[in-house]
């Protein structure tokens, strides 16, 4: 060991770390010691697996005393109120700080200073995070060949591919969806062909050498394909515009096809997101603490393939597991793609299982608190499928905390929902109880078409003659709590990450001016450091992709029969750059996603009140630019973790949508003129649900207009108390953490992701959220706490294993059955829309209303 080490300079080599010009004691000479006794305790007690153990242990003793004293105030600084960071490490730190005496004698303080020692070296030569540790390599060969001929063939293909499936039997009811990791386990077969059949031919371009076989297939031209097919595979957002502008039974504009028009407005809003991403990279991908819990389970599916290591770890019962992550990975997969035949076939009553309403199906009361399809879904073990399971979290791999706060906030407005219904607050006794369609004073679906007139614009007369539009109280809940979530987290992060995104600002103001960035106050991983072997994309490619998606979408909307201002696309903008940071930081510590679809339809149908299409484009930009510009910054942090290099992977986000946009197009061109779409006579069942929806939520929100419905005299204007409401659950909440900052209840407490839980109301209910409970307590609780190797080494392939199985056996069960038009009638499957738990069948709702006879106020009298 040197006598002096460098901490600013970024090199990085065997692991080793370099500290500032300080002169190292005695103490500082001192390896980190520990007994064979001590290293299992310290594994329990600092969250680590041994292998890490060891390897911080060694980097450990570089650590001047003084050097570690400002490297934990930065953490304590950052970290402090992090609900990922381990509460225990937090209080051991604080004591460390505030104890004069462990500078001034270091000798009496030995096993806190080499715990502490330890901790930074975690900090610094890997991550803070366990979950992380568990599945991203710390290590990296800058020579992997990434970039490469096959990899952006092979992309490419899978990206056009699977998006054309995706957009192709996206109108058919039931849909059929590939999802990201059916791309990624086809890559590697893919990828080995080439590797085996490819000769090593190529040419050489500014002094790179591009190979037909450049040698192995790696897990970075893996990760490069994954990224090209996840960003592009859902097709774009217009498309539903499109839909509901050209078929005669919505608005009737057949123009709309227009193959420039559609590919116009179809660029712009697939590339404007992207082109906000570049100042997200400070704030979302950089920062340790924004561990993006989805990313880990993509990474460890392509951990499976290609790591090599397969290290011996203890599971429960006293056994010992040496099986491989891909052996491991193909049973569990295998063993879901046959059993997910069961719930999703052959016994439905296994996914909604209902077994109280069962016991008296005609009881509408006990429906109501226990039903599934129409009810609360109050049921202890409410189902066997675990599609249901995970359909709003993935229990394996969303932290704990984020799955029990989402609960929580759910139970606790399910309170409201019962008050709301059971009192008949704004005549919801005589609807569903969590329905999320609209009705109208008969208690019937509200038929829009009836309040228009031949251009599709609201006709007053028509309206008053009909009726206003009533909402479920499980929607009201919903409405409300939405108005909550967006003030919440403004609140949430100038109160918990002012210091984050104050350094972000910072460094982003840096380059602007074109100053050295200063990094002095950021933390720099492991992963940052090796990150900077590769050349960052600059702020002017960003800059050319803004111009050009706003210029193509003004063309659009200004050249074509619209009836809608450029200036939606500006609101999108305006609106990203609000909510970006906020959202995105609780996005990628929490794995929870804060759409602002809502606010957008809020804002934009008050704006052009009676114009639904133009509400429709303000809904469009106001949702897609902040979701894009999340979804690219989330492929950033893959790309991060992989060490793959920044501007290999901006043009491999750019390039597949590219290609995928006009494949949009030219599916919705072929698919519109097909005979009787849309309709109940369509063929291969293209009843276009998401369209439907898509022109009820136009009409509603565009046409009717929020005004009436929470403007002054607005029969819901009192749920707008949830704009403050927002501000008041996360100030409390922060105040009490002021108070009481060790508590370890507080410190897992999200006001924000609380908040969230309570907007998953209509249609569905809180049996989806607490089937994701028992097996996320058991994965973080139990067997992260318990067998962390075990936990480590398996548990995000289990969840990816899981998902691709019922992502095939639900492609196989498409094609075998659903779309033959097949079906499995016996009482397992017919239960589960039968009797009460039917809900359109009028008998068991609150109320009932006699022929003819109508609830709220008179025809002719509605709020205007």
């Amino acid at each position: 060991m040197t006598d002096k080490i460098e901490t600013k300079s970024t090199t990085v080599e065997s692991g080793a770390v370099t500290e500032k010009d300080t002169a190292i004691g005695a103490h500082n000479n001192t390896a980190v010691e520990l007994s064979d006794g001590g290293i299992e305790e310290a594994e329990r007690h600092l969250d680590v697996t041994e292998d890490d153990l060891l390897e911080a242990k060694e980097l450990a003793a570089n650590y001047s005393l003084d050097d570690l004293r400002d490297l934990m105030n930065r953490v304590l600084k950052l970290h402090g109120r992090d609900p990922n960071f381990p509460i225990n490490i937090i209080r051991e730190i604080q004591e460390f700080l505030k104890n004069e005496d462990v500078f001034a004698n270091p000798e009496k303080h030995e096993d806190l200073i080499n715990e502490m020692k330890i901790e930074a070296a975690l900090i610094t030569n890997n991550s803070p995070y366990a979950e992380v540790r568990a599945v991203v390599d710390n290590h990296d060969d800058p020579t992997t060949p990434v970039s490469t001929i096959r990899a952006w063939v092979i992309g490419i293909v899978l990206s056009v591919a699977c998006a054309f499936v995706n957009i192709f039997f996206g109108i058919r009811l039931p849909a059929i969806s590939v999802t990201s990791n059916v791309p990624q386990l086809l890559a590697f077969p893919l990828g080995k062909l080439c590797e085996k059949v490819l000769p090593d031919v190529g040419f050489t371009l500014f002094g790179v050498r591009h190979s037909l076989n450049p040698g192995p297939f790696n897990k970075k031209e893996h990760m490069l394909i994954t990224i090209m097919a996840s960003i592009s595979i859902g097709g774009t957002y217009t498309s539903s515009i499109i839909w509901i502008q050209a078929l005669p039974k919505f608005f009737n504009q057949p123009w709309a096809i227009n193959f420039g028009y559609q590919t116009l407005i179809a660029l712009s809003t697939n590339f404007i997101g992207y082109s906000l991403a570049g100042i997200t990279r400070r704030f979302l991908v950089y920062p340790s603490f924004c561990v993006w819990p989805e990313a880990l389970v993509t990474i460890a599916l392509n951990a499976s393939f290609h790591d090599d290591a397969n290290p011996r770890v203890q599971g429960p019962l006293k056994t010992f597991w040496r099986m491989s992550r891909l052996r491991f990975f193909c049973i569990a997969g295998s063993l879901m793609f046959f059993y997910f035949w069961v719930p999703n076939t052959l016994f439905g009553a296994l996914s909604y299982f209902t077994w109280m309403v069962w016991i008296a199906p005609d009881n509408k009361y006990l429906t109501m608190i226990t039903g599934q399809l129409n009810g609360l879904g109050l049921n202890p073990i409410p189902t066997f499928d675990w599609n249901i399971a995970t359909f709003f979290t993935d229990p394996l791999v969303i932290p704990f905390f984020s799955t029990f706060n989402m609960f929580i906030g759910m139970f606790f407005s399910m309170f409201v929902v019962m008050g709301i219904y059971f009192s008949n607050t704004w005549y919801t006794g005589y609807l569903p109880i969590t329905s999320n369609s609209p009705w109208d004073h008969f208690g019937k679906r509200y038929n829009v078409t009836s309040v228009l007139d031949d251009r599709g614009i609201m006709d007053l007369e028509k309206y008053q003659k009909y009726s206003p539009p009533y909402l479920s109280a499980g929607s009201i809940v919903v409405y409300m709590f939405f108005f909550s979530v967006y003030t919440a987290s403004i609140t949430h992060a100038i109160l918990y990450h002012r210091v984050e995104i104050g350094m972000g600002m910072k460094e982003l103001w840096n380059t602007i001016r074109r100053r050295k960035n200063t990094e002095d106050e950021r933390i720099l991983d492991v992963h940052n450091r090796l990150m900077k072997a590769y050349k960052e994309v600059p702020e002017w490619w960003y800059a050319i992709c803004l111009v050009f998606a706003v210029a193509v979408g003004i063309v659009g909307i200004v050249h074509y029969p619209t009836n809608t201002s450029p200036g939606t696309i500006f609101f999108g903008i305006a609106l990203t750059l609000i909510f970006i940071v906020p959202t995105g930081i609780i996005y990628a510590m929490t794995g929870v996603q804060v759409s602002l679809n809502v606010l957008a339809e809020f804002i934009g149908g008050s704006w052009v009140e009676g114009n639904a299409l133009a509400m429709c484009f303000f809904k469009t930009y106001g949702v897609i630019t902040c979701l894009q510009a999340q979804a690219f910054a989330k492929d950033l942090k893959l790309a991060h973790y992989l060490k793959i290099p920044p501007r290999v992977t901006f043009f491999a986000q750019m390039v597949p949508t590219l290609a995928t946009t006009f494949v949009a197009v030219g599916v919705l061109t072929y698919q519109i003129k097909i005979k009787d779409v849309c309709t109940p006579e369509a063929p291969f069942r293209f009843l276009c649900p998401g369209e439907t929806s898509f022109f009820t939520a136009a009409v509603l929100w565009g046409t009717v207009g929020p005004k009436r419905l929470w403007g002054v005299g607005g029969q819901y204007n009192v749920t707008l108390l949830g704009f403050p409401l927002g501000v008041a659950i996360v100030l409390a909440f922060w105040a009490l953490g002021e108070k009481f900052p060790n508590n370890p209840v507080l410190r897992k407490a999200h006001p924000v992701v609380m908040v969230f839980g309570a907007i998953h109301w209509a249609p569905y209910n809180i049996s989806y959220m607490w089937a994701a409970v028992p097996p996320a307590a058991l994965s973080w609780l139990y067997m992260r706490k318990r067998f962390l190797g075990w936990w480590s080494k398996y548990n995000f392939v289990l969840s990816a294993a899981l998902s691709c199985g019922i992502a095939l056996s639900a492609i196989i069960q498409f094609f075998a059955v659903a779309y033959g038009g097949h079906e499995v009638s016996w009482w397992g499957n017919d239960v589960v829309q039968s009797h009460c738990e039917n809900a359109a069948n009028p008998a068991c709702r609150l109320k009932q209303l006699a022929k003819g006879e109508y609830f709220g106020p008179a025809p002719g009298t509605y709020n205007t």
